[in-house]
């Protein structure tokens, strides 16, 4: 299963959104090629340079964390109001606000992102936050429900600038109006 976010023209044209040329996200190149890069951050921002578009799969859990909703990157609040799922360009600059935020908090904790990282920058931020203590109760549920049933974290692992690579596509999106569409796959390995 895969989900691809697609950037495109918004809004729609008749009934299809046109999706933007690569050409928009040519610069993202230069991320992948930059000297000792991480190879997660390169891959990411090299397919955002050829595609313009986001294999989003990956990160599903970890925004919908971040942003406290369910199903974010797959536009599931738009489907249900737009029958169609897409990302609209305040949305997109949302998603690059959260992880810009994110990625910014986690500059203390280093360069790999884990979940037991996540936890404690999402902690650190929800106490100094107002409502504190319902907060973290919510953030410990959160957590709670992300772990397996034997109580082990997922074994999530990024680099932060990878995620910031991620930001960056959501934020281009919003600065130059462009939507993204949440183009789902039920099974990828099926496809030509």
């Amino acid at each position: 299963m895969g989900l691809d976010n697609v950037a495109v023209h918004w809004p729609r044209t008749d009934r299809f959104y046109e999706p933007v040329a690569p050409a928009e996200f040519v610069d993202f190149g230069r991320a992948a090629d930059a000297p000792g890069v991480a190879a997660p951050t390169a891959a990411l921002a090299d397919h955002i340079a050829k595609t313009g578009s986001v294999r989003a799969t990956a990160y599903t859990e970890l925004v919908d964390l971040l942003l406290g909703l369910t199903g974010v990157l797959y536009a599931t609040d738009a489907a249900a109001e737009d029958e169609d799922p897409v990302i609209d360009p305040d949305g997109c600059a949302w998603i690059a606000g959260g992880l810009e935020r994110f990625v910014e908090g986690h500059r203390a904790y280093g360069d790999r992102v884990t979940f037991a990282s996540v936890s404690e920058v999402m902690r650190a931020a929800v106490a100094a936050g107002r409502l504190a203590d319902q907060q973290m109760r919510w953030l410990e549920q959160r957590l709670a429900a992300l772990r397996d049933d034997s109580g082990n974290d997922p074994h999530w692992s990024f680099a932060r600038t990878e995620l910031a690579v991620l930001s960056g596509f959501y934020r281009r999106c919003a600065d130059r109006g462009f939507a993204v569409f949440a183009d789902y796959q039920p099974d990828r390995r099926r496809q030509p």
